[in-house]
């Protein structure tokens, strides 16, 4: 359904992506894992060309995009690119001065020029799936943290994306809040969502996601099942990064 192939991404001279490969099949879930700087929220900005890499291939159902430090990929592509996916980001970015409904509203009548009463129904009940729907004319500035990212979440889901890409959902939230969003998310992936995520929350990467890239200085270290990369990780980088998860693994990986 998505796939990366050589993508190199530069800020100025420094390179942030060499060469990172990425296949991401339909109705899996995937996370990004790896030290802060090593490059796992850039990728996920690459997949909707937030960040337009210099080198590489990115194939997103029947669209294809080659980059080069010579060309940018064309406006139309982009657009239809953005239109298959779904963004969550670390610090929700909800619209201050609309409500939670008109939040999640916004999108559909602006970009998919839906007439109100439909933009509504869809928003109400995308708001009912994410638990907060008894919120819906409250102000973004009362909400919890986590409620906030439950409504970025239902707009993020409005359009129906492809994929959903999720740039560290609980790293803004203190333990409570997040598994709020973490169950959320579980219910999502049980659902069939496809997501891709870069987080710092390994327990979340364990017990959500099906495959595991880890990533350092931009290169893709390691690449599994996440039962595989959290339990018998191959390589000394990897197992020292995942250890920290050893005493939090979810209860069915005790043995």
């Amino acid at each position: 359904m998505i796939r990366l192939e050589k993508i190199d991404k530069y800020f100025g001279s420094h390179r942030v992506l060499s060469a990172v490969d990425l296949a991401l099949e339909a109705g899996s879930v995937t996370a990004l894992i790896g030290p802060s700087g090593s490059g796992k929220s850039t990728l996920l900005r690459c997949v909707n060309l937030l960040e337009i890499p210099e080198a590489g291939t990115l194939e997103l159902g029947d669209l294809r995009v080659e980059f080069s430090r010579t060309s940018k990929p064309p406006r139309d592509t982009v657009l239809a690119i953005r239109r298959r996916t779904g963004m969550v980001f670390q610090n929700f970015q909800l619209f201050p001065h609309r409500t939670v409904l008109e939040n999640v509203m916004e999108g559909l009548m602006t970009v998919q020029k839906w007439d109100q009463d439909r933009a509504r129904s869809r928003a109400l009940g995308l708001l009912e799936k994410v638990g907060i729907a008894h919120k819906a004319d409250a102000w973004p500035t009362t909400l919890s943290g986590g409620q906030q990212q439950r409504v970025a979440i239902a707009r993020a889901l409005a359009p129906s994306p492809d994929v959903l890409l999720c740039d560290e959902p609980t790293s803004a939230l203190d333990p409570g809040l997040a598994a709020e969003v973490v169950e959320v998310l579980r219910q999502l992936a049980q659902e069939g969502m496809t997501m891709l995520m870069a987080t710092h929350d390994l327990r979340l990467a364990a017990s959500i996601a099906r495959d595991v890239l880890f990533l350092s200085n931009g290169v893709v270290v390691e690449a599994g099942p996440s039962r595989e990369i959290f339990t018998r990780p191959r390589e000394k980088e990897t197992a020292n990064f995942v250890s920290t998860l050893t005493q939090s693994l979810p209860d069915a990986w005790a043995n």
